[in-house]
């Protein structure tokens, strides 16, 4: 039987997001995986992977924010902004802890940051990464992100640990070298964790280890592609007006009883439909998940 539903992974240290899921889809024999949120190799945590139909909710996530723990080398710059790249300059670490929580306030918020050379991101084309191994330089335009919350302290005279919670877009590699130079100090990227994404956390992932260990008990992990959506206001369908609406029938809100407007998670009577939009006194499908029998 196939895999259909959401694995959460704690993603190793040295690994691809790609490695993570070719690994899977040797342990499972299954196709059609998808992942929400690239996390780099240094990086690990929380990684979930979509089976099967499951992988069409990826693109259509309702949480995009995420949370890391994040540790800092100060008195270093690289060239990508992480302890794996060269090191451009060394400088003494003056700043104490009080400057530090003053710094960690000024990145608080919606703020502006330029994304690395460093990143899978496309200008004319070709990816940053690739020009940059190459020795080239364009010029980036800045983005605006949100640093929902950040803490930070001092865990020795030149280490930060950092506690991130930020939206889609950020990239905590520039977030330490920012900061490292709000310090006066310069800073790179030693260590990185993610402990959330898309609403799900570290404690309910799975090792690869812990994966391979499962076998023909792995399906009893995953979780109903609806876990993605528990956040949105749910609407129950009579078997009537589900059939309509997997056929891409738009529904009248005297149809089904439900007036607020937005997004919401649709269910008949065996189970989640799909997602869909309320608005202008219609039921509108977004994704559709599964077909309601009858």
């Amino acid at each position: 039987m196939p895999y259909e539903g959401i694995l959460l992974i704690d993603k190793p240290q040295g690994f691809t997001s790609f490695d993570v899921i070719a690994k899977l889809r040797g342990i499972t024999k299954t196709k059609k995986i998808g992942h929400s949120g690239t996390l780099d190799p240094m990086a690990t945590g929380v990684l979930p992977v979509f089976f099967g139909r499951a992988a069409k909710a990826v693109s259509i996530l309702p949480r995009e924010d995420k949370r890391y723990l994040a540790q800092v080398q100060l008195g270093i710059t690289t060239d990508t902004q992480d302890l794996t790249g060269k090191v451009l300059e060394k400088r003494p670490v003056q700043a104490g802890p009080e400057e530090v929580v003053q710094a960690a306030r000024q990145f608080t918020g919606e703020i502006q940051q330029i994304p690395p050379m460093y990143s899978a991101l496309k200008v004319n084309g070709k990816k940053l990464c690739d020009l940059a191994r190459q020795g080239i330089e364009v010029e980036r335009q800045p983005r605006s992100i949100t640093i929902y919350s950040l803490s930070a302290r001092m865990i020795r005279p030149d280490l930060l640990e950092l506690d991130v919670h930020c939206s889609k877009g950020t990239y905590i590699r520039t977030l330490a070298a920012d900061l490292g130079e709000k310090l006066g100090c310069g800073g790179a990227l030693s260590a990185l964790r993610r402990t959330m994404a898309a609403g799900f956390v570290l404690k309910d992932c799975l090792s690869l280890e812990e994966v391979q260990a499962l076998g023909n008990g792995l399906g009893e992990k995953l979780l109903p592609v609806e876990a993605a959506f528990s956040g949105l206001p749910q609407v129950q369908l009579p078997p009537r007006q589900a059939r309509l609406f997997q056929n891409g029938v738009r529904l009248k809100t005297d149809q089904i009883q439900i007036h607020d407007p937005g997004r919401k998670a649709v269910f008949s009577e065996e189970g989640f439909l799909g997602t869909a939009f309320l608005e202008a006194g219609e039921l509108r499908m977004e994704k559709l998940f599964r077909l309601a029998d009858g």
